[in-house]
């Protein structure tokens, strides 16, 4: 089944060109010239990936990208004819995924959307794989910690613990591999990434987070252990 695209631009032009080029590449395409068409076409159909420009009468492209990675995973690439720096940096902080400045090369765009798509698709396939080897009330329990994969819930001796999404789905990614060393790579992959370019220091800052919120010594880890030369490995018992 072919990804379904949203085009939302108020520029009839490059509005047209956009599905045109998408749906001749195989995808489905709708498309919206404002943030209201955009919410209506949302409710109705199923998009994997919005193409979002900045630049739109009443709210703007920035505003919409944040209230829509509030509530949904979908995946957004901003396009916009702005060339500050700024407005490229607030987007990618307000969750947006890639962002590309007109004019653009239709193939450039393309191939930023294939790898957008490609990347959430090896998320999804991660989820459901771990979801498999978890047990089945998908509670997993070590040391004093209990984690909840279902409600997303994290507790130390009972008091809760806040995980932002990223510890969340690296914590996943772990549990259900314990005892194993985890290349870097490999659990970019388990990663849904909200960043434009994730690299290996996203994982080695998240490591961090982790172990200040969990280990007891975050200097002497014994939850997140450090295999130099090839990784970490989750050794909760």
């Amino acid at each position: 089944m072919s990804h379904h695209v949203l085009v939302v631009e108020d520029e009839i032009v490059t509005r047209t060109k956009l599905v045109g080029y998408f749906e001749n590449e195989g995808y489905q395409v709708s498309q919206a010239e404002n943030g209201e068409q955009m919410r209506e076409i949302m409710m109705v159909e199923n998009i994997d990936l919005i193409m979002l420009d900045i630049n739109l009468p009443g709210e703007n492209g920035l505003l919409l990208t944040r209230e829509l990675r509030s509530r949904s995973e979908v995946g957004i690439i901003l396009v916009t004819g702005r060339t500050d720096s700024i407005d490229r940096i607030v987007g990618l902080e307000m969750g947006a995924d890639d962002y590309v400045t007109k004019p653009f090369e239709l193939r450039e765009l393309l191939v930023r959307v294939k790898n957008l798509l490609w990347r959430m698709d090896l998320v999804e396939k991660a989820r459901s794989e771990t979801l498999v080897e978890i047990h089945e009330d998908n509670i997993i329990r070590f040391s004093d910690w209990q984690f909840d994969i279902n409600r997303r819930a994290l507790t130390h001796n009972g008091q809760p613990v806040k995980l932002t999404k990223a510890e969340y789905e690296l914590l996943v990614a772990f549990s259900s591999h314990q005892n194993v060393v985890l290349s870097r790579e490999r659990i970019l992959n388990m990663l849904s990434h909200r960043v434009e370019a994730p690299n290996d220091r996203t994982i080695d800052v998240l490591i961090r987070r982790m172990r200040s919120k969990m280990e007891v010594d975050p200097k002497n880890p014994q939850i997140f252990v450090t295999v130099h030369g090839e990784g970490y490995m989750f050794a909760g018992d």
